[in-house]
């Protein structure tokens, strides 16, 4: 990881020194030959890591001399990140009047209260530090010699597969018949009188447990079987509440807002009681059986024949937990091994080149010692691998013995393939040891934080988040992690897993760097205890904790976490409170996660983390933030979700200018936002912006989103109905919002104003759009732009009173979701609805809808797809009709007679639902409606 870091202080160098000659000003006497010096001794140092990173396995003295390195690195980091932002400040703060010298603008960087210290403390200050810094670099490149390095060329960044598709290895290899022995033994124990009965999978880390549980949770048997199924990942440490909780969440489909055990226990009991259930209990460790005993009387309301399926590394955690019957999960077979092996590291090869590493291919799956995830992460690496040369570089490598001293089966082969991650991969993986283990990581958020540690550099215009997202799909190719979870589109990863023993090996790569502590009674003694102050510091706080105060060693902490599980809104006396004390302590910090902690105040003394560049705080009852949050000049991401007591924002916000990332969804009781928003130019997450009634120079209006081009994702805007008239919503350049994928247009409870169909008019929207919702628009008319979303996938119209008529919908090539609410005004739906008039030679209307919803238009009386034409129906074939439409679904609609026969008769549809339609319902009854057996042919229907 010292490479990464040291090609970040050496783009710190670059950039100092190009901003002295940018802004005309010479450094202090004798600091440009120490920077110079600095710059010198860490190119050389970088130089030999490669080869220092390879003897480390089994030299300890070597891993001491990197980490000592590492030390440095990370503390030239901090210096240079302090130095960097005094400088930018200065160029922001002089670029604000275009008459101030170079001298002038030199004066006010050296002067900056950020740094504490008057102009000539504070270049004292910084040549002090500098040579402290060359000096302790100096001991370390003398000690370099000692150990004789082999100086190593760059490691070449490895070619893309051929194919950018993640190779299928969902259906495990060599498993059948443990697969069926599973099943079959607990099928079985629905022929006895036990109502809770515990089977185990017991074996080696990478072994394969957790996919076998998976395909057996999945199988057609299993699911035919069992009445109930539920998943819940236990991990280390152990916390019954948490498995509690985690079983609730599982079967209501979100996080209970419960806290005690007896409370879940009741709940549980009610869910299983009377039902056969399969409960998976996945990586468990805890030998303790006392600890279990409440969990398992909740679940004996079950049917009997209920089954615990546990996966374990440990036999003895299965006696404890009273198995009836333990599956050994053993090595798979060499044919197996192969056959897993080259479908990964084959696949999308020519015939030709499969034949020539064929040989050499067997003999690199003959190390892979039968453990599948040594056998998938090796594979991973070789799809990369195309020269002979480099695969037999791979069979001879020398991390093949690492095993030995680890006593770790997968960790040779997750040591190859992390070497041949380029340095600013290598740093992002070992982060990630920062999370506890079975974490699901949002991919958003850690690529937040990767750029808040500085990992992720732009280049070539690319954004940093579009870098982090190559590095997290480059990083999935190689197995470093696994279930990933991504859009519709395949492209984008959403969430994210690290299998237990990748995370160990991530553990064992960052030791001294990344710690996660469970908050207990114990807790101060595990921290002071700690060989090194660590840089990543996770503390885990269990249900009935307070939050932790007095916390030792957090002195050079970079990246800081309270992980809590408080979802729910507490009670004003149960608040926590974080010490300022902490602030003043933790001025390193670059990264701050209080999020769920129940915090109902943030000190004043935040101010002091200059460096800080990620905030969350979501999921805190904040009723307001301190106003000189606003000096954080490096804050990148500042996330508010679900701070629902929040009612303003600082009103100094525009000073944020680095802020990319703001997120406010879930604030309810926010109902403003300050002007300066419209000044974060950098802004690409904005949940929502509100527009207010009247002309207030402190708030924003719609002319405020001009400069916000950079926005993307999901945004709403809400109180469009105060908008004044046409010229003002111009102003907002909604055109110009190219990346912008899913947008809200709420217009609030305004009254009815001709104004509004201008407004609407003048807003016209990106064609990249891929979703919309118009809600509670007052006008009489949907503007025309409307049909110029050619990419629009999702479209909600909702309570839009005074529209008579849709428009022509059908034309959407794109359109696969449409939801109609509240269309009080529409009586009648024809055919301009699904046609464009102006172009009547369409072969297709609705081309791609595949899910259509109308609800509450109570006025709605007729609804005809074809319509009339010279007196007489359309023919069979003149068009097309919603060709894929899957799912109709009506309701609230009182007044409508009948669904149309063409949709009925021509449109493949598999659900039908109609809930509180009067006639309707009637029409449609079944077996005794008179139009009954036009919808009898569809597979799922539901008439209420």
């Amino acid at each position: 990881m010292s490479e990464a870091i040291i090609t970040v202080v050496l783009t710190q160098l670059a950039t100092i020194l190009d901003q002295q000659i940018r802004q005309e000003f010479r450094l202090v006497s004798g600091v440009e030959k120490e920077i110079q010096k600095l710059k010198s001794e860490f190119k050389s140092l970088r130089a030999v890591l490669a080869d220092a990173e390879k003897r480390q396995i089994k030299d300890q003295t070597i891993k001491l001399w990197l980490e000592k390195l590492a030390d440095v690195s990370y503390d030239a980091e901090d210096l240079l990140s302090e130095w960097i932002t005094a400088l930018h400040k200065s160029d922001s703060e002089g670029g604000e009047n275009p008459h101030s010298s170079p001298t002038q603008k030199v004066c006010s960087f050296i002067s900056l209260p950020c740094l504490g210290c008057n102009r000539y403390a504070l270049r004292r200050d910084i040549a002090v530090k500098i040579k402290r810094i060359n000096e302790r670099l100096s001991s370390i490149a003398i000690e370099k010699d000692r150990y004789k390095f082999n100086p190593t060329p760059k490691i070449e960044t490895l070619d893309r597969p051929r194919s950018t598709s993640f190779v299928d290895v969902s259906e495990i290899e060599g498993r059948d018949s443990d697969k069926r022995i599973l099943i079959d033994k607990m099928l079985s124990f629905s022929d006895k009188n036990q109502v809770l009965n515990v089977v185990s999978v017991v074996g080696l880390g990478g072994i394969g447990k957790t996919t076998l549980a998976q395909v057996v949770y999945n199988s057609s048997d299993v699911i035919d079987h069992f009445e109930r199924r539920i998943w819940v990942c236990v991990s280390d440490p152990f916390d019954e509440i948490r498995v509690a909780k985690a079983i609730v969440e599982d079967v209501e489909g979100r996080a209970p807002h419960l806290f005690e055990l007896e409370t879940l226990a009741r709940k549980i009991r009610t869910y299983v009681r009377g039902n056969k259930f399969l409960l998976v209990l996945d990586d468990v460790w805890t030998e303790d059986c006392k600890k279990w005993e409440n969990l398992f009387n909740s679940l004996k309301t079950g049917s009997p024949g209920s089954t615990i399926l546990v996966t374990t590394r440990n036999e003895r955690v299965a006696i404890a937990m009273r198995s009836l019957y333990n599956l050994p999960l053993g090595q798979l077979s060499c044919h197996v091994s192969w056959s897993l092996f080259k479908k990964i590291a084959f696949f999308d090869r020519k015939k030709e080149e499969c034949d020539e590493l064929e040989g050499i291919g067997k003999s690199i799956a003959e190390k892979c010692k039968g453990l599948p995830l040594t056998i998938t992460t090796i594979g991973s690496l070789m799809r990369f691998k195309n020269s002979l040369n480099d695969w037999k570089a791979v069979l001879s490598s020398e991390f093949w013995g690492l095993g030995e001293e680890t006593e770790e089966g997968p960790f040779p082969a997750l040591m190859l393939s992390y070497y041949n991650l380029p340095p600013n991969e290598k740093r992002c993986f070992s982060f990630c040891a920062f999370f506890p283990k079975d974490y699901i990581i949002e991919a958003d958020n850690l690529i937040h934080l990767w750029m808040a540690q500085g990992c992720l550099i732009s280049k070539d215009d690319v954004a940093m988040e579009a870098i982090g997202q190559e590095y997290l799909q480059n990083l999935a190719m190689r197995s470093f992690f696994q279930d990933l979870v991504r859009e519709k589109n395949g492209e984008k990863i959403l969430t994210l897993k690290m299998h237990d023993m990748v995370h160990d090996f991530a553990q064992y790569l960052t030791k001294n760097e990344c710690s996660v502590i469970e908050l207990n009674n114990d807790f101060t003694r595990k921290m002071e205890s700690l060989d090194k102050k660590p840089r990543h510091l996770t503390i885990v706080r269990s249900e009935d904790s307070c939050f932790p105060d007095n916390i030792p060693n957090v002195e050079k902490v970079l990246t800081f976490w309270v992980q809590s599980f408080h979802d729910s809104p507490p009670i004003r006396s149960q608040l926590d409170r974080i010490e300022p004390e902490f602030f003043l302590r933790s001025t390193c910090l670059k990264a701050l996660d209080l999020s769920r902690n129940r915090i109902g105040e943030l000190p004043i003394e935040v101010e002091n983390l200059s460096k800080l560049k990620y905030l969350n705080l979501s999921h805190n009852p904040l009723c307001e933030l301190p106003s000189n949050l606003c000096n954080l000049y490096n804050l990148q991401t500042l996330k508010l979700s679900a701070c629902n007591h929040l009612q303003k924002l600082p009103e100094e916000i525009g000073k944020l200018v680095n802020l990319r990332h703001l997120e406010i969804d879930r604030t309810d009781n926010l109902k403003v936002l300050p002007k300066g928003i419209g000044e974060l130019k950098s802004l690409q997450t904005l949940s929502k912006f509100i527009i207010v009634k009247g002309d207030n120079n402190a708030t924003c209006g719609i002319e405020d989103l001009g400069n916000l081009n950079n926005l993307r994702g999901c945004l709403k805007i809400e109180g469009l109905g105060n908008v004044a008239d046409a010229d003002v919503a111009k102003k907002a350049q909604m055109h110009k919002k190219i990346h912008l994928t899913d947008l809200h247009m709420d217009f609030g409870n305004s009254a009815r104003n001709r104004i509004h169909d201008e407004v609407i008019e003048a807003l016209e929207l990106n064609e990249n759009l891929q979703s919309l919702a118009i809600s509670s628009f007052v006008g009489t008319k949907f503007p025309k732009w409307m049909m110029n979303l050619t990419k629009l996938q999702k479209l909600l119209l909702q309570d839009c009173q005074n529209c008579i008529k849709l428009p022509p919908l059908g034309k959407l090539p794109s359109l696969a979701t449409l939801d109609l609410e509240g269309m009080n005004a529409v009586k009648f739906i024809g055919l301009d609805f699904s046609r464009d008039p102006s172009n009547v030679d369409a072969k297709s209307v609705f081309p791609k809808l595949k899910k259509l919803k109308i609800s509450k238009m109570e006025n709605l009386e007729e609804w005809d797809l074809i319509g009339q034409e010279d007196g007489g129906m359309f023919r069979d074939g003149d068009f097309e009709i919603m060709p894929r439409l899957r799912c109709l679904k009506v309701s609230s609609c009182s007044n409508l007679k009948a669904l149309p026969n063409v949709l009925l008769q021509r449109v493949p549809l598999k659900k039908l639902r109609i809930d509180n339609c009067t006639l309707l319902r009637e029409k449609y009854r079944k077996g005794t409606g008179e139009d009954w057996k036009r919808i009898s042919h569809i597979k799922k229907i539901r008439v209420s």
